[in-house]
């Protein structure tokens, strides 16, 4: 049985929809990367796991059954994977995500926002006692700067944390 996991945070199509205000430039060096993760990871044995944000009440961004809450088509989910949909920022609230981690150890993280969504997960995982490693380069916030300042600060109040760039955590 596996005690590893990858979760994959909100690699949604609304990142990539130019009209969208939630539109976050050209991700195509994140999907690369990410998808080398999610091989590394396969081949290795992690469960893998997606999430996306659904927003219930919205019928513009986030919207419940629109094609924008779908996994960006470019990244390597397969059926197999486990999807957990949510509606709040933590992938932890109010989903079976918790349940989907028993006999989980360690888990790698990704994903777009890094300052929401992905520092949540951090953030509700480390309280979980889980140990856990961020894959910084396949991470991405709006603008770089506040990328750095998330991850600079999650170093500074979350010690156990590892941060890693793909090629360091693949090696």
């Amino acid at each position: 049985m596996t005690s590893k996991a990858l979760i994959l945070v909100d690699f949604e199509k609304e990142w990539t929809d130019k009209s969208s205000d939630y539109f976050v430039g050209d991700i195509s060096e994140l999907i690369e990367k990410t998808n080398k993760l999610i091989d590394f990871c396969r081949k290795n044995d992690y469960k893998i796991i997606f999430t996306t944000h659904i927003e219930k009440d919205s019928d513009k961004e986030f919207a419940p059954n629109s094609e924008n809450v779908e996994i960006i088509d470019e990244i390597n989910k397969q059926d197999s994977d486990v999807l957990i949909k949510k509606n709040e920022i933590s992938p932890f609230y109010q989903t079976d995500l918790e349940k989907h981690l028993e006999g989980i150890d360690e888990i790698v993280l990704c994903g777009i926002l890094t300052n929401l969504c992905v520092r949540s997960l951090a953030q509700d995982a480390y309280d979980r006692d889980f140990e856990i490693k961020i894959i910084k380069d396949c991470c991405r916030a709006f603008d770089e700067e506040t990328h750095n300042f998330t991850i600079k600060d999650l170093k500074a109040t979350r010690e156990e944390i590892e941060f890693l760039n793909l090629n360091e955590f693949i090696e």
